[in-house]
């Protein structure tokens, strides 16, 4: 008999944001009426630049001629993609990478989710909490976070970012073996300064430990200590494999494309002492199960680099960032603990009156009308908390803000 990976069955029965458009698709058909404002899932609202819209025009175009028809590209992407972000996104930081030590791919979500596909399962992970749930539930389903206690899981090193130390995490008291960091963070729009990150990658560094770097929300940064790709610390590349997406960067949320970087340097030892690059296992991983992103999408994510596709890009993200500073300056007025906001379009919130999360959310839902993500969707320090999103149009942002404030 065909036998389950029975490790799914540890899962909780639906994903957070599956739970979250489940109420409110109940709440909506019973109020059909009823204006909802959504400030739950982190999805854009602003469209396309034009700058990357012609660039896919130009690939579709070229797609329909014999001569410039393009079938099966490069595995790892095009090599006008990867200059193009070498170029832009870390030679103009005096950062240093080979093309061979850039994947591109369809989001971050991919690669943070299946990297662990190049681990054993025998490691232990430590995560910050909360966290973004995909780094967990990938874990569960291979069977390397062990199982489920009242206090998480068993094979999982849970490091509390709360406001008794700041949401700043501690260094793991601990030694673990894979370290997930998102910054700016998702969900609590926080920052690590560049002292604060190199206290992590020397911990990696002195322990032999992974550190898996999500830094999806780096264009967003507005502070000048704060890095925006962790190769900016020295001896990153011994330790660390960074992950990127131009989904809020660009839009590209329903285009899907972003990059995973993995230096050279980084070597594991096998069982028998073999130096291993973790760069060619993931290569060769990826040409088994991926077969690369489309010659149309790449071309879109190239026009994001030309001078035009830059301003067209600033301007949609100084617009989030705008919704965000309105955001956080009405909540703040309202008598709310705001964290957030300020380097990422993210705005976490504790909930007033020792309401859990879930009960928060349902009474903005029902009273209010409007959408947030509880903060215990995020792991066991989010309780208590909710997140709003920024990636909202003015309009809403604005109206969302004088509903709170009048019900508060």
């Amino acid at each position: 008999m065909t036998k389950l990976n029975e490790n799914f069955l540890k899962l909780q029965a639906n994903y957070l944001f599956i739970d979250i458009a489940n109420k409110v698709k109940a709440f909506t058909s019973n109020h059909p009426n009823i204006d909802i404002i959504r400030m739950g899932i982190g999805d854009v609202t602003r469209p396309l630049p034009p700058a990357v819209v012609e660039g896919m025009k130009n690939a579709a175009d070229e797609m329909k001629e014999e001569k410039t028809f393009r079938g099966y590209g490069p595995e790892q992407g095009y090599p006008f993609l990867q200059e193009a972000i070498i170029k832009n996104d870390y030679l103009s930081r005096n950062i240093n990478i080979l093309p061979e030590e850039l994947f591109i791919n369809d989001g971050a979500k991919s690669d943070t989710g299946n990297i662990g596909d190049i681990f054993s399962i025998d490691n232990t992970i430590c995560v910050t909490d909360p966290i973004y749930p995909v780094y967990i539930d990938s874990n569960v389903m291979c069977g390397r976070a062990g199982n489920l206690t009242p206090n998480g899981w068993s094979n999982i090193v849970y490091v509390p970012c709360n406001s008794e130390n700041h949401f700043v995490p501690e260094l793991p008291h601990q030694h673990v073996d894979i370290i997930y960091l998102c910054y700016p963070n998702n969900p609590t729009g926080t920052v690590l300064t560049r002292s604060q990150l190199n206290e992590w990658v020397k911990y990696a560094l002195d322990n032999g430990s992974i550190i898996l770097y999500d830094s999806a929300y780096e264009a967003f940064i507005c502070e000048d200590d704060v890095p925006h790709s962790i190769y900016e610390i020295e001896g990153a590349r011994h330790c660390a494999i960074e992950f990127r997406s131009f989904s809020k960067t660009a839009g590209f949320t329903g285009v899907r494309c972003g990059y995973t970087v993995i230096p050279n340097e980084l070597v594991l030892q096998s069982s028998d002492n073999q130096s291993i690059r973790l760069n060619r296992l993931w290569a060769r991983r990826q040409g088994t199960k991926y077969n690369g992103t489309s010659y149309i999408t790449q071309r879109a994510a190239e026009a994001i680099y030309s001078p035009q596709g830059q301003q067209e890009i600033k301007a949609n993200i100084d617009y989030y960032m705008r919704n965000a500073e309105i955001m956080r300056n009405s909540l703040i007025k309202c008598g709310l603990e705001v964290i957030g906001g300020v380097n990422a379009p993210y705005i976490w919130v504790k909930t007033p009156d020792g309401m859990s999360s879930w009960e928060f959310f349902d009474r903005l839902l029902q009273e209010v009308h409007i959408v947030c993500t509880p903060g215990v969707g995020f792991g066991p320090s989010g309780e208590g908390y909710i997140r709003f999103t920024a990636f909202g149009t003015r309009e809403q942002s604005i109206e969302a803000m004088y509903r709170i404030s009048t019900w508060i």
